[in-house]
């Protein structure tokens, strides 16, 4: 058996298009992946169908598997001649561990990769308007540990050096020990005026940024209940903060929303959401494969006069099993028309030009290219050119994932989407979730309709929307989107 290899994979901090292209590459090909807590979900998102997936993230009370054990992981599955990708959040060699695993895999001979990936202590400064370095304020920077590997986790460093020689220092994961922290800069020369941020959660949706001084931030951290993943940052850099501070001013900034995807046959609004500053937890995860077509359905695309594309996916597959039952194109005779922007713009990547769905006049004969599901809905005039089932690999993710978030939102797609949130709610652990006074945002008739005989406090909105945000308390638990 051919040797594996693998990958040491930085996954960016947070915002899943933070990761570098090569670093997607990898998991793109990958037959196994290690990842861990911080690395965002959406990321998996790419991941091959028959990727094995697993979880060895750990929380700040617990490991959920010892570094030892991912070692041995590594090797063994390399040995077994597959491709490996370690998914770690932020960048590998920035308190990643990956010198311990390197060594590991050289010991035992695999071949392997190391490849960056944005770090925390600079993309959470940015994201919270504050540049590490600045002409006017800093021209040196530090990266520093707040744990280390003594019996009180307390960091052992040249605190003179740090205080009287660094600008602007970002300590990892510094919650714990921060008074320890506030303590040194201060006895070894730092003003208590100096400026200190706190970014919990840098660069998702969920981020809180505290900002006090070196004299104030340990009460202000201990009185808001800000926990770890955080960057501690300090210096005079903070002051550009009001100034220049951009990711908060999105308006979904701060909006944590389970979107539950029921209908394969509609297209997904996440990537809106999550331009718009939301973050988006989408359950359940499908695999969509491509369909068979037999004799019939190669007929109805040649002599049909019109093609209605519902979704991405049906442009996609539709132009897979063109090419495999090798019907040229230019056969085609009808015109194309589609359900919405995006699968018109697919189309016309591929040199296709369509029409929107408000354009057609008549409806009667016209070829609907979608899932199979709508195939066997009406099977008269629909083509099934992919399937899709739920991807049972994802439910510990997505359980995770809804755990470390704050649900204010909820939004259906279809009436499937409302059945399935109701029968998977304890799976998920989203039962105290729907007994809160969650809104409910249905994208149509039927779900709003169907959500209301569950006693959900349901909402009916446009797709087509212009979004707002509603806050019903202060605490900002309950958020009502508002489309128009």
């Amino acid at each position: 058996m051919d040797m594996g290899k693998v990958y040491l994979v930085g996954a960016g901090p947070g915002d899943s298009e933070l990761i570098t292209v090569k670093g997607l590459e990898t998991i793109k090909k990958a037959d196994v992946i290690l990842y861990d807590r911080l690395v965002n979900p959406a990321i998996l998102d790419h991941v091959p169908s028959n990727c094995e997936l697993i979880y060895c993230g750990k929380l700040p009370t617990r490991h959920f598997m010892k570094q030892e054990e991912i070692n041995t992981v590594l090797v063994e599955k390399a040995l077994a001649g597959f491709t490996v990708v370690r998914l770690k959040g932020g960048d590998p060699s920035v308190f990643g561990r990956v010198g311990e695993e390197a060594e590991v895999l050289a010991e035992n001979n695999i071949p392997y990769e190391i490849v960056p990936g944005i770090t925390s202590g600079i993309a959470a400064p940015l994201y919270a308007g504050i540049p590490v370095t600045h002409r006017d304020y800093a021209g040196s920077f530090a990266i520093v540990t707040a744990h280390d590997k003594s019996k009180n986790g307390k960091p052992d460093i040249d605190w003179e050096g740090l205080s009287r020689g660094v600008q602007t220092i970002a300590f990892y994961m510094g919650i714990s020990n921060l008074e320890h922290i506030c303590e040194n800069l201060l006895l070894h020369g730092k003003s208590p005026d100096t400026p200190v941020a706190i970014i919990r959660w840098g660069t998702w949706s969920r981020q809180q940024t505290v900002v006090g001084t070196l004299s104030t931030i340990v009460k202000m951290v201990r009185d808001q209940k800000i926990e770890n993943p955080a960057i501690t940052l300090v210096g005079q850099i903070i002051e550009t903060r009001e100034k220049v501070k951009w990711f908060e001013n999105k308006p979904f900034f701060g909006q944590q929303i389970l979107y539950v995807r029921g209908n394969l046959d509609r297209e997904s609004s996440v990537k809106e959401l999550t331009e718009l500053g939301a973050d988006v937890i989408e359950f359940p995860k499908w695999i969509v494969n491509e369909a068979s077509i037999n004799s019939n359905d190669k007929n109805n695309i040649l002599q049909s006069e019109k093609m209605l594309f519902t979704t991405t996916f049906s442009v996609t597959y539709f132009l897979k099993i063109l090419r495999k039952e090798k019907i040229d194109l230019r056969q085609i005779k009808a015109d194309f028309y589609c359900s919405n922007n995006h699968t018109k713009a697919l189309l016309e990547e591929h040199g296709l030009f369509a029409f929107l769905e408000d354009e057609l006049v008549d409806k009667e004969n016209v070829l609907v290219i979608g899932s199979t599901r709508r195939n066997i809905q009406n099977s008269k005039n629909n083509l099934g050119v992919y399937e899709y089932s739920s991807d049972s690999r994802f439910e510990p993710i997505t359980t995770r994932a809804i755990s470390d978030a704050s649900i204010n939102s909820i939004i259906l797609d279809s009436k499937e989407a409302v059945h399935l949130l109701m029968k998977e709610s304890v799976k998920y652990q989203l039962e105290n979730l729907l007994e809160s006074s969650i809104f409910v945002n249905c994208l149509t008739e039927d779900a709003f309709e169907v959500a209301k005989t569950y006693g959900l406090h349901a909402k009916r909105i446009d797709e087509t929307y212009t979004p707002s945000v509603t806050t019903s308390n202060q605490d900002n638990k309950m958020v009502e989107l508002s489309f128009s």
